[in-house]
């Protein structure tokens, strides 16, 4: 099935609350939610199911952005995750409750499917053990297919390919719409988003007292979605079981006339330190190589290295050797939250009405409502109250992917509104309505990165020479 978005303009915000500065409102919140990536943001839809005064704060100047903007973008079916552990029933839980959002909300997702590629004796021997997990984890579709098969799906891969697990359950989604959904979502039915609000210190007593860079907050309620800093948080309640290794990974993305080379998620038989080097369409139409796994000290080090990129340029010839000779659009880097443990650390802490949500590696995305459902059981067992669940307003969000229909395209939508037929952006095909959108939305971007991440204006292979001065005029008018 593929999920076919369309574009809409954005539904009139009813009262919501915003803020980006200043001080933070008074009065006490039910619940809050440190970390407004894409864990952050679904926890915050959950609650906001419930008629409880709920807070979400971040860092940052905008919602996911920390680890949630800079991933491999991939919906996971929990194939190959530890059996038995909390990330494959959250994962496998959450494919089917993502998929279905997706469906309803407007996010681009395309079913390609992934094969495991081995590439030798040992790799090939592993894929039984690899069939066998993907049962295990309650996923039964996955099946071995021989060389042939593979060489005739995917017919510009490199030499010396011996066999693959094929898993059809596996696709791409777009991990910015995903996050800008969920809090949007939640915005509209009441949460109050606290943006540039750092967490500096918590005082527990019969109520959290949260020192923010923005003054105090009270909650009686806390939740560290925190991400990287996830950690840290934790200590500053006391407790000390994991700690955070930022993981590096470095990605290079290729031009869209590479797009026609790859048919599937290309993996690698999985290794130590992760899923390894992949070669993966986008649902932007373009080819992602990446990512790296390094291991650093230093939470905030998202650049790119010669000797990453040329790692993965050795990893992709042997991959697909047509993709090296196409034109990068962009290089990027983002981290991960490693803790050497192989599940999800989610504690709750009941006397403490604190729950951690710690550890969430790559797959957080996928698992993002399940997590969600699952931390709101977790409160409700250490006493928030969670009678009186009501549903939430229907959404549908603006259209990124490149694989349905696009404002540029829709002759009937320009003649209702010219504005979607002027071209800002020409690399990826941005009008001035889908920015004006942007700006205007419930949740508006707070840079012009933000601005590029909810309409992709910026994002091509001039990333920005030839747009960049017009974006930034729009997005500046806007703030006036």
């Amino acid at each position: 099935m593929t999920v076919s978005p369309a574009h809409t303009a954005p539904t009139a915000p009813t009262a919501t609350t915003v803020t980006t500065g200043g001080a933070l409102p008074g009065g006490e919140y039910d619940v809050t939610i440190v970390g407004a990536g894409v864990v952050g943001t679904a926890i915050a839809r959950e609650l906001a199911r419930l008629p409880l005064r709920i807070a979400l704060v971040d860092a940052s100047d905008d919602v996911g952005d920390g680890t949630s903007k800079a991933n491999t973008a991939l919906l996971h079916t929990g194939f190959d995750a530890v059996p038995g552990s909390v990330e494959s029933r959250l994962v496998r839980e959450g494919h089917l409750l993502l998929s279905a959002y997706a469906a309803a909300t407007g996010i681009p997702v395309e079913p390609l499917g992934a094969l495991l590629v081995a590439w030798d004796a040992e790799q090939l021997a592993a894929l039984p053990g690899l069939a066998e997990k993907a049962l295990r984890n309650g996923y039964r579709s996955a099946r071995i297919i021989p060389a042939e098969e593979v060489r005739a799906r995917e017919p510009e891969l490199g030499p010396g390919a011996l066999g693959a697990l094929d898993v059809p359950g596996e696709s791409l989604i777009c991990p910015w719409t995903t996050t800008l959904a969920y809090a949007t979502q939640a915005v509209r039915a009441g949460v109050e988003l606290h943006l540039n609000c750092r967490v500096l210190g918590v005082t527990s007593a019969e109520v959290h007292t949260v020192a923010t860079g923005r003054g105090p907050l009270r909650t009686r309620y806390l939740v560290n979605a925190a991400g990287l800093y996830a950690d840290e948080i934790d200590r500053l309640l006391g407790h000390a079981d994991f700690t955070v290794t930022p993981r590096r990974g470095q990605l290079i993305v290729f031009d869209e006339l590479a797009r026609g080379l790859v048919r599937h998620i290309l993996l690698p038989v999985p290794g130590a330190l992760g899923k390894g080097v992949l070669v993966s369409p986008t649902v932007y139409g373009k080819v992602m190589l990446g990512p790296t796994a390094e291991d650093l000290d230093d939470k905030t080090d998202t650049g790119s290295t010669a000797e990453g990129l040329a790692l993965l340029r050795e990893k992709g010839r042997r991959i697909l050797p047509a993709l090296l000779e196409e034109e990068v659009t962009a290089v990027y880097a983002g981290l991960r939250a490693a803790t050497g443990n192989d599940d999800y650390a989610i504690r709750a802490h009941p006397e403490q009405r604190y729950v951690t949500v710690g550890g969430i590696r790559s797959t957080g995305l996928s698992a993002s409502m399940a997590i969600a459902a699952y931390v709101v059981e977790l409160l409700a067992d250490g006493g928030l109250p969670v009678a009186g669940a009501r549903d939430l307003e229907p959404l549908r969000m603006p259209n990124l992917g490149e694989a349905f229909p696009r404002p540029y395209r829709d002759a009937e939508l320009i003649a209702r509104d010219p504005e979607y037929g002027r071209i800002v952006c020409h690399c990826e095909r941005v009008t001035r309505g889908e920015i004006r959108d942007a700006l205007a939305s419930t949740v508006p971007p707070g840079s012009p990165d933000g601005l590029r991440r909810r309409t992709r204006a910026r994002g091509g292979r001039c990333q920005g020479f030839y747009c960049g001065p017009a974006v930034r005029a729009l997005f500046e008018e806007a703030r006036r």
